[in-house]
């Protein structure tokens, strides 16, 4: 039995004794594809050809194929790049397909191009590294100009980096293959770390989105359905995209910056919460006022949006089967927003947008475009531009407040944002909107989260705010440590929006231990995995022996869901950091060293890992034995402030040992 396997069940014992050792039951289970329902998208074209014809050669179909002259654009006759310290060398032999690389360090190695990401704007190779690992190799094809480049050209790093294009950061099993493939499951074995990884069909096929397609098979052949209430709905399908929010939500499964819950692709028709976490507002992925800055996939921008919340959804705007847009230009905004409006979403005004009237710019000028002003556009992998779909209206008056970017001095970059101001506040006299912006609160409680302690609960209250704001308020307030926050946040726990009460039980980690119990408890039955999860970390420690049996019951299947969903992230570093701070709470010391150790393992720059390493070992072995991962972490980071600093305090008292930050 792996440690990190025996640390997860004796976290549980410890919690409620040996009964909370069984496997959480199949309803509360995340619920995965059998491979055996899957018919394959060949099958849908004998009856949906229209649909068919319009999935072929789309993003979706192509998003992962197998090598050959039809799917591979790139030059492979012999070409090379180099750049970056490394050179890489492109060729066909036997109909396979090689790149041959001298990284900066002078080691060389060949490798197989196993398939290919990707058709527009670029194309990716996947290079089999053995152990049934893909890796996303950083040199890749600019499908609109020609030729190779690299995706960070700033970087010269060598193997034994953790970012390089070797290890786990850009490992296509674990990072990208879910959302380029139908059926897939990961399939990680730690004490080999290697996978054997399985899907039942390479690229996003038509049972990707609408489930496994045997049983719709049946009905269509027999006009009736095999008894399975749980997962088919009249058609045979396990999603019946009744509503506008399941429709959004399966789309949100690829198109969103989370952390899975399971070891592949949920079954189709899975609520997002029940499979994901989705990432908040948070620095480094976006701006204060919750523009995007890194890549965070749509979802999270759209869920800020006013057309969410009247009901829009991604197929108003795009095709789902080609995934182009429905119309050209300001032609896909003006489906709505036009005098002759939509009956659909009677609520918007019906007036004329498209004229200079409104966008105050020369007609066909690129000024003069929807997207410019109300999706600003940022590029990622160099050439991939991607577009906010928040959909704002800019506000270069919160510049100063906020210090987000506005799309006005993102196309006048010679101009400021009091400028851009000035010019809107001329064309639009009307100031409603340009009124009180939750950036400012988020930008406050970023800077200063104690300070801007009242104005964040009051975000996290406002019930007219999307949800994923009011929960990034919540989670600032963790920052704040104060436990009146935990208590003024209470009402929230009921709250509609299953983020904003995950992000409530979170905070409650501020309460008193009594306190945090009695609040948290009835969570632990909550209809939504992400709370019922978020609820079982928070009762880590408590007296669940003395506790009625319902209470009892209900966290051990949320522990169950909890260790499910660590048990298959065993390939991430961080989920070895969670493992390794949960064995010093339960003071297990080795297997706390064992976690940091994997941490450090699967990425030498986990900083973090290295210096509880070397905690441990002075408290168990002495300075010299802490000395010597030190000098083994500084191999990997020369640089790191944190750990030249502990190495000249070794020689002095010891260090306390506390756990690193929280990584749930």
């Amino acid at each position: 039995m792996g440690i990190a396997r025996a640390l997860l069940i004796r976290a549980t014992c410890l919690l409620a004794g040996a009964a909370l050792l069984a496997p959480a039951p199949e309803a509360r289970a995340q619920q995965t594809p059998d491979h055996s329902a899957y018919v394959g998208s060949e099958r849908c074209a004998d009856c949906h050809m229209t649909e068919t014809q319009a999935w072929l050669g789309s993003d979706h179909e192509l998003a992962w194929t197998l090598p050959s002259p039809e799917t591979v654009i790139a030059d492979f006759d012999g070409t090379e790049f180099e750049g970056t310290g490394m050179t890489a060398r492109f060729s066909i032999r036997d109909g396979e397909y090689f790149v041959d690389v001298t990284e900066s360090d002078g080691s060389q190695a060949q490798y197989r191009v196993h398939s290919v990401a990707g058709i527009r704007p670029l194309q990716q190779y996947l290079l089999d590294t053995g152990y049934g690992r893909l890796q996303s190799f950083d040199v890749v094809w600019d499908a609109e100009k020609g030729g190779w480049y690299h995706l960070y050209p700033d970087q010269s790093l060598p193997p034994s980096n953790g970012l390089h294009w070797t290890h786990g950061a850009k490992n296509w099993n674990s990072r990208c293959a879910e959302c380029h493939a139908t059926g897939f499951e990961k399939n990680y074995d730690l004490p080999t770390r290697s996978y054997a990884s399985t899907q039942s069909e390479i690229g996003v096929g038509c049972e990707a989105c609408h489930g496994p397609g045997a049983a719709h098979l049946v009905w269509a052949q027999t006009g009736s359905l095999p008894p399975d209430p749980s997962r088919v709905d009249g058609y045979g399908f396990s999603q019946s995209f009744a509503s506008a929010e399941a429709q959004v939500q399966q789309c949100a499964t690829c198109h969103a910056r989370r952390e899975p819950y399971g070891d592949g692709n949920p079954l189709p028709g899975t609520p997002f919460h029940d499979a994901y976490g989705l990432s908040l507002l948070r620095p480094g992925l976006y701006h204060a006022d919750g523009q995007i800055l890194d890549e965070v996939y749509v979802y999270g921008s759209f869920l800020q949006s006013k057309m969410y919340a009247k009901g829009v959804t991604c197929t108003n705007c795009h095709d789902p089967h080609s995934t182009q847009l429905r119309a050209k230009g300001n032609a896909v905004c003006t489906q709505c927003h036009s005098p002759a409006g939509n009956p659909a979403f009677p609520s918007l005004p019906q007036k004329r947008y498209d004229a200079a009237t409104h966008h105050h710019h020369p007609e066909g000028s690129d000024g003069a475009q929807c997207k410019s002003c109300h999706m600003i556009e940022r590029v990622y992998m160099g050439i991939d531009a991607r577009r906010d779909h928040s959909f704002r209206i800019p506000r270069p008056d919160l510049a100063a407040h906020t210090g987000a970017p506005d799309a006005c001095t993102d196309c006048h970059a010679d101009r400021t944002p009091d400028w851009a101001a000035e010019r809107i506040a001329a064309w639009f006299p009307d100031p409603v909107h340009r009124g009180p912006h939750y950036g400012e609160v988020l930008a406050r409680g970023r800077l200063d989260a104690a300070a801007a302690g009242p104005a964040l609960g009051s975000l996290a209250a406002d019930a007219s705010k999307p949800g994923i704001v009011r929960a990034t308020a919540l989670w600032l307030l963790q920052q704040s440590a104060d436990p009146g926050a935990a208590r003024d946040a209470g009402a929230l726990l009921s709250d509609p929006d299953p983020m904003v009460r995950a992000a409530a039980v979170e905070l409650q980690r501020l309460a008193a231990p009594q306190e945090r119990i009695a609040n948290v408890a009835g969570l632990l039955a909550d209809p939504v995995r992400s709370v019922r999860m978020a609820a079982a970390r928070r009762m880590l420690g408590a007296p669940v022996a003395f506790m009625p049996e319902t209470i009892r019951s209900n966290l051990s299947q949320a522990m169950g869901e909890w260790r499910s969903m660590l048990a298959s992230q065993l390939d991430f570093p961080e989920a070895h950091l969670r493992l390794a701070g949960l064995a010093l709470t339960l003071r297990d010391l080795p297997a706390a060293s064992a976690g940091f150790r994997e941490a450090a393992t699967l990425d030498p720059q986990q900083v973090p890992a290295w210096v509880m390493l070397a905690r441990i070992a002075e408290l168990e072995d002495g300075p010299e034995t802490a000395l010597a991962l030190i000098d083994e972490a500084l191999a990997f980071n020369p640089a790191d402030d944190g750990l030249l600093g502990m190495r000249a305090q070794l020689s002095g008292q010891p260090l306390p040992l506390t756990p690193p930050p929280s990584q749930d």
